[in-house]
């Protein structure tokens, strides 16, 4: 593939390497380096001129420090003379701070997309964005994928004839009801809520589970404090299995090691949008890979293809 340059930051370079392996083409140097008063400086190592750049970083912990280094990055490919920059961000942390729900407060989706596009972003390729708002807090074009179809190739492969597909709570729902259509499962919803950021309350489970096989789904998982209100609720209804799975699986303070324990809890099924260390990993865990579905989108929009004709073709397994 010609005129096309894929650098990575320091947020998950083992994902831009696997999207660059599916595309076949190399993986551009990238140098980060510090000054001595703590400043991040960041150089290309490949050169960008005219060329389709496209930049790969999620953000994820720490996250001010890897979107520093993508607004660098950004700049950088700017000020490189690139043809076109095109930020590949499988996770957008920010986009939880989607509304204005309490007295002044920031919405850092919005700021943060207006962030990227003032560093030089032309164009934006996300992973199932929090909420469907945040697609339009960015002022320049975004190809929003999911991984429906990579978690359904993977559930399809278990007896499917008594599953329920399982929202947390009602924004999710439309989610969980689009998943449940393409398994032929049924679908349920928790009426949750939030009172903190790690403090929820889930009154009840909108749906039939009684003696179902339960497939929660969430877009992420972090602290796993709705999940673990959930199972409550949803034990109290008599269900037969549980398995857990999201795009995200952020696993923060000892996540993944609560919901393993839970001893009805079959399988944790996530997707490679952010790194999870391997030694925090469980026997419970799976993970399946994004980087064909991106690198696919990459080459489609390098080529002026259709990034939405993705969901509508059948993907091998």
């Amino acid at each position: 593939m010609r005129d096309i340059a894929v650098f990575s930051g320091s947020a998950h370079p083992r994902l831009a390497a696997d999207v660059c392996t599916h595309l076949g083409v190399p993986l551009s140097p990238v140098r980060v380096s510090r000054f001595a008063n703590d400043c991040l400086e960041v150089q290309l190592q490949a050169n960008c001129r005219e060329r389709d750049v496209f930049l790969v970083q999620p953000l994820v912990t720490p996250v001010q420090e890897h979107l520093v280094e993508l607004l660098l990055m950004c700049d950088a490919a700017r000020g490189a003379s690139a043809g076109r920059i095109t930020v590949v961000m499988p996770h957008y942390s920010y986009a939880r701070s989607d509304k204005k729900d309490a007295p002044r407060i920031s919405i850092g989706g919005r700021l943060v997309a207006d962030l990227m596009v003032a560093a030089g972003a032309g164009r934006v390729l996300a992973m199932t964005l929090h909420s469907p708002q945040v697609h339009g807090f960015f002022s320049v074009p975004v190809d929003h994928l999911h991984a429906r179809r990579e978690l359904a190739a993977h559930f399809r492969k278990y007896d499917l004839s008594r599953a329920t597909v399982v929202s947390p709570d009602l924004g999710n729902a439309k989610e969980a009801a689009a998943f449940a259509r393409m398994i032929g499962a049924q679908v349920a919803a928790g009426a949750k809520q939030r009172y903190a950021d790690d403090r929820v309350s889930i009154s009840a489970v909108i749906g039939d589970v009684a003696g179902r096989d339960v497939i929660v789904l969430d877009d992420e998982i972090a602290k796993g404090s709705t999940v673990l209100e959930l199972l409550e609720r949803l034990r109290e209804s008599g269900l037969r299995s549980i398995r857990l799975a999201c795009t995200h699986g952020l696993f923060a303070a000892g996540a993944l090691k609560r919901l393993s324990e839970q001893p009805d809890v079959l399988e944790i099924v996530c997707t490679d949008t952010v790194p999870i260390p391997v030694e925090e990993r469980t026997g419970k865990l799976k993970i399946l890979s994004i980087a064909p579905a991106l690198a696919e989108a990459v080459r489609r929009i390098h080529n002026g293809e259709s990034v939405s004709a993705l969901f509508d073709e059948p993907r091998s397994v």
